[in-house]
């Protein structure tokens, strides 16, 4: 896998990361509904390399690729936020491997999914001006006034 991207580099707008990362923690799945109404089983993992920690968030059975103490490689991942809070995800474009290559020394004390990340959106500041039924200007009716 060519550019690995060090956990501690993460941002919430990370995209098209390569991960290595040792298995700390595999949590219990959880079911979920998604925003297209259905049900999936997610399951979040701890995973470390030299700089950092961050939760992997697996879906379905990827899960099953994850124990304890084994190296995983993420390729081609993205990250999200969940609560404000980054999770790097694999995703249908990405691939999930147990790879050979060992990550002997895990920095425990930095947690990249702790920080909490607040109105963060990806294609920058939020413009809601549509939303609220106008488009921020004067109506033709003003115009006709003056």
């Amino acid at each position: 896998m060519e550019d690995i991207t060090k956990i501690k580099d993460l941002t919430p707008s990370s995209r098209r990361v390569n991960v290595v990362g040792k298995v700390l923690s595999v949590g219990e799945p959880k079911t979920i509904q998604t925003k297209f109404g259905d049900q999936r089983s997610v399951t979040e993992v701890t995973i470390g390399d030299d700089t950092g920690k961050v939760i992997l968030s697996l879906w379905g059975d990827q899960a099953s690729q994850a124990k304890t103490g084994e190296t995983l490689a993420i390729g081609n991942g993205y990250v999200s936020l969940v609560r404000g809070h980054i999770r790097l995800n694999v995703g249908k474009y990405g691939s999930l491997s147990v790879s050979d290559e060992e990550v002997a020394d895990v920095n425990e004390d930095f947690d990249a999914s702790e920080k909490e990340y607040e109105n963060f959106h990806r294609s920058g500041p939020r413009r809601d001006n549509f939303r609220r039924g106008g488009y921020g200007g004067r109506s033709n009716r003003d115009e006709e006034e003056e």
